[in-house]
């Protein structure tokens, strides 16, 4: 349940190793700059909050996580759920909501629900994913064209609004910093695989700005300057109601997270072969997320962006992250009075290609060629997630799957009667008159699981004929899993035949419908000379229920 890779991987540690991981983690944590910051004020919060989450969650996640090359730090996930918290409930809320979804997290882990997130649909995962970019894009608006407004609602269309009416306010220098931003990430990569396009244009157009003293915000003219050192630990107040009012949004960070860091986990194996520990890396998670929160930092997970860029630079075990995480601490202690140079445009023109890499537009776009209840699970996920909040949006996406699935169950269980022909047990095909079944006997073979999805169909035995039949048999060969409420139609079809005097008899029952018929004591009623493995010792039982009617 909780084994950290770490550990695992410092038992054949070797020098070479170290030197790989710490050249991948230098530059992972250089890279890694940037984006903590620019998360953080997309999210509503000061910059050097981002940073102590790259720091205190990164190492963490490194040192307790179940993934060998995971990196872990601030999101584009998160920056929807933190504006609107902190906008709410302001920090202290968004300290314990973070605090509140640590805990939910390790119990996650402790109760092994590694395996069951993976089951969160394809469609609700870019439905919600797409709609997040498209948020984080709209936040970017502001920055992106320098524009002089007042505070940014946190409604999608309210923040539109607000843009269209004072596009006239647009400050072309920042436009122009911001439009560099994007085309060097662009071009960057058909120069240098190496070095990331994000930290030369910060670097760049940072230079570029100050150079030329370009009248543009900056993270120092906007915020100040960055500490140079870590804050102490603190732990807010709070009672009974706070915590009921931030269970949900907590829930929901939590949720997210955990989300998040298992793909990546699973992409990270796809890319190293290797195998990541899913309820060790939820557990670590949880801690990150109370040691983030504890620090003054936002919610962390595992960056899909940052750890592909850590295997791609010889990254193999968790000292890479560790590494990372120390590396923004020195950036931090040691040069960052520089950072608040860097102009707001260019933050935004890396968030805007944040957000169309986020955005899975070609995901989306295969999805939405798909069967019309993934359609109608993606666009209702997609435009939740953006009109209304994520919160929603995860919880309606997986409603939907669950009722379009247990619909497409239900349509592929029947229930049918065998007037001609069935196949034997051998896998033979035989006539019906090959095995003798007399007068007064229907026999009904059932397909696919018997849950509550399907149980209705037992109500439709009685409308398939127009006699009762003196002995009814079910075949229940086909029909690999059975739930309670199938259990209670097949319960209640039991007594119906009862009070009609008909005899039932069972047949070809797995495993799993064979407990549960003991455990229901279903099997006692029914009896167990009725119950039977083959149709032919089925039919001869049905035969000599016959003649003791007559």
């Amino acid at each position: 349940m909780f084994a950290p890779k770490l550990f695992t991987c410092l038992k054949d540690y070797s020098k070479e190793k170290f030197i790989t991981d710490c050249i991948a983690g230098m530059i992972v944590g250089v890279v890694a700059i940037p984006l903590a910051i620019a998360f953080a004020i997309a999210s509503g919060v000061s910059p050097d909050k981002g940073l102590f989450t790259a720091i205190i969650a990164g190492f963490f996640i490194s040192v307790l996580g179940g993934s060998r090359v995971q990196i872990g730090g601030p999101t584009g996930a998160f920056v929807v759920i933190v504006y609107g918290i902190v906008q709410k409930y302001g920090i202290d809320g968004l300290v314990i909501a973070t605090l509140m979804a640590g805990v939910i997290l390790i119990i996650m882990g402790v109760v092994r629900f590694g395996s069951i997130v993976k089951f969160i649909p394809h469609s609700v995962i870019v439905g919600f994913t797409s709609g997040i970019a498209m948020i984080i894009f709209s936040s970017q608006v502001k920055d992106f064209l320098g524009l002089t407004t007042g505070k940014i609602p946190a409604e999608f269309l309210e923040k539109w609004r607000l843009f269209i009416g004072n596009i006239g306010t647009i400050n072309y220098d920042a436009f122009m910093l911001a439009m560099l931003t994007v085309l060097i990430i662009a071009i960057w990569p058909k120069v240098s695989r190496k070095i990331p396009g994000a930290l030369v244009a910060l670097i760049s157009v940072s230079a570029l700005s100050a150079f030329f003293r370009l009248p543009v915000e900056t993270i120092g003219s906007r915020f100040g300057d960055l500490p140079h050192t870590l804050p102490a630990p603190h732990f807010p107040a709070f009672g009974l109601k706070r915590i009921q009012e931030l269970f949900q949004p907590a829930f929901t960070i939590a949720i997210l997270g955990a989300i998040e860091s298992l793909l990546s986990a699973i992409v990270s194996d796809g890319m190293i072969g290797g195998k990541h520990r899913s309820n060790t890396e939820l557990i670590g998670q949880g801690v990150a997320n109370i040691g983030s929160a504890l620090f003054g930092g936002i919610p962390a997970t595992g960056a899909i962006a940052r750890t592909v860029t850590n295997i791609k630079n010889g990254g193999r075990t968790p000292v890479a992250g560790i590494v990372h995480a120390i590396t923004v601490l020195l950036i931090m202690l040691f040069l960052g009075a520089w950072i608040k140079f860097v102009p707001l445009a260019c933050l935004a023109g890396i968030l805007v290609v944040v957000a169309y890499h986020m955005s899975e537009w070609r995901s989306f776009r295969e999805l939405l060629k798909w069967s019309t209840g993934g359609r109608m699970v993606l666009l209702t996920t997609f435009f939740l997630t953006v009109f209304v909040d994520l919160n929603a949006a995860i919880e309606v996406g997986v409603v939907m799957s669950a009722f379009i699935f247990m619909k497409r169950m239900s349509d592929a269980t029947t229930i049918k009667v065998m007037a001609k022909e069935f196949e034997n047990e051998d896998g033979e095909d035989q006539p019906l008159s090959a095995i003798v079944v007399p007068p007064g006997v229907r026999v009904y073979e059932i397909n696919g699981p018997l849950f509550f999805g399907a149980a209705n169909h037992f109500d439709e035995i009685d409308r398939q004929v127009n006699e009762k039949p003196g002995v009814r048999i079910l075949r229940f060969r086909d029909v690999p899993l059975i739930d309670s409420t199938g259990m209670h139609a097949l319960r209640s079809f039991y007594e119906k035949c009862k009070n009609s005097r008909i005899h039932l008899i069972v047949t070809g029952l797995h495993v799993q419908p064979l407990n549960e018929m003991v455990k229901s004591h279903l099997y006692d009623m029914i009896g167990e000379d009725n119950v039977f493995s083959a149709m032919k010792p089925a039919i001869a039982r049905a035969n000599e229920l016959l003649q003791e009617k007559n």
